[in-house]
């Protein structure tokens, strides 16, 4: 029994530890004024604490699904009919996006490959972007792959992109000289307290009662996605939910930067290193890429330039999703970009990687019975 209590009172202690070493980060980023303080300033703090302090912190996966709950929530609400239909109009240029950037991920994950001595298996399940859930689940069904390295390139890459993208995005390189206007704009905009209720628990009851069905269901990161589609589904009906104050949005960022803070444990990898090195080259090598592609992108498609690019980062979806909620973008499109390219990963790569790796198993094991047979 004491065991238990004191089991209990250590996480407690050790949770009390996250949330100050989160508050100070958001707090000196606010003050200096960096974008998205209570999302980049408790990642950082985190990070740096956990590897200093002698506390190790703590922070459930039941606190991060709060959080994604109301970026689920608020995302949700960009979804109206015209929404839906641009969205539509939009799939053949999801899926030609998707798949460029995915290949390019491919060739960048084989010259990581080779530059660091990892198996290329291990670099490609570990580059493809936006899958963090699914490729280090996907890595331990597959036979000799580090899911440390796995681990640490998605998480890697995700962090860089949730660093960087919002100073790209907030620099006169995206916030000068759109001529379109911004579409998200109505439903960013924060709230009052008392504007929410009584609406708010119908559309909290829904949110969460779409995220436990969509864990049942086993969706690709249920918490956001099943706010998402419940939300959509009664903003298209024509029954909109109330935007949420800004002190809901900063304590999911919040959450969200606690949690990917404790993510990243570099101590674990071989090749420490090499494999930081090119994770971070690859990473901004992806970024760039993707800048790129969504130049394409607003020719295409009537869309801001930060629209496009945050469409096409390869990030996740909820830490897009806030970025664009910030900045007022587009957040229905940003939203239907990202998570095509999440179901494509979820259904799609996955079985193509399991083929692949099988298929290239056997191409080195006939390669090395006519090595054998010659010699």
């Amino acid at each position: 029994m004491n065991t238990l209590y004191f089991s209990k009172e250590n996480r407690f202690v050790r949770m009390l530890a996250t949330i100050a070493a989160g508050t100070i980060g958001g707090w000196i980023f606010a003050l200096c004024h960096i974008p998205l303080p209570w999302l980049l300033g408790p990642m950082l703090t985190v990070l740096i604490w956990s590897k200093f302090s002698r506390i190790e912190l703590y922070w459930t996966s039941e606190m991060r699904n709060i959080g994604l709950l109301i970026i689920g929530y608020s995302s949700g609400l960009s979804f109206t009919k015209a929404a839906v239909i641009e969205i539509i109009h939009q799939l053949p240029s999801m899926l030609f996006m998707t798949i460029i950037l995915i290949a390019f991920c491919a060739a960048l994950a084989l010259l990581v490959s080779k530059l660091t001595g990892v198996d290329y298996p291990t670099t490609l399940t570990g580059s493809i972007p936006g899958g963090l859930t699914q490729m280090v689940t996907l890595g331990e069904e597959i036979e000799g792959i580090d899911l440390t390295a796995i681990t640490f390139l998605q998480v890697a890459r995700v962090m860089m992109i949730v660093f960087f993208i919002p100073m790209l995005v907030f620099s006169p390189l995206f916030t000068s000289g759109d001529p379109v206007l911004h579409a998200g704009t109505a439903n960013a905009v924060s709230a009052q307290w008392s504007g929410l209720f009584p609406n708010i628990l119908v559309f909290a009851a829904v949110s969460i009662i779409c995220a436990v069905l969509g864990q049942k269901v086993k969706l690709p990161t249920p918490y956001l996605l099943g706010p998402i589609l419940g939300t959509a589904v009664f903003s298209i009906s024509g029954f909109s939910g109330p935007a949420l104050p800004s002190v809901l949005l900063n304590i999911a960022q919040f959450s969200t930067g606690c949690y990917f803070g404790l993510l990243l444990k570099p101590e674990k990898l071989q090749n420490k290193a090499r494999v930081i090195s090119f994770s971070l080259i690859n990473g901004m090598l992806m970024i760039l890429f993707s800048w790129g592609l969504s130049i394409v992108l607003v020719r295409m498609h009537n869309i801001t330039t930060a629209t496009s690019f945050l469409s096409l980062a390869p990030g996740g979806a909820d830490q897009m999703s806030i970025i664009a909620g910030e900045i007022h973008e587009d957040l229905s499109i940003v939203t239907g970009y990202q998570l095509f390219r999440m179901f494509f990963i979820y259904f799609a790569v996955p079985p193509l990687l399991k083929w692949f790796f099988k298929y290239r198993v056997k191409v080195q094991h006939a390669e090395y019975k006519l090595n054998c047979t010659e010699k």
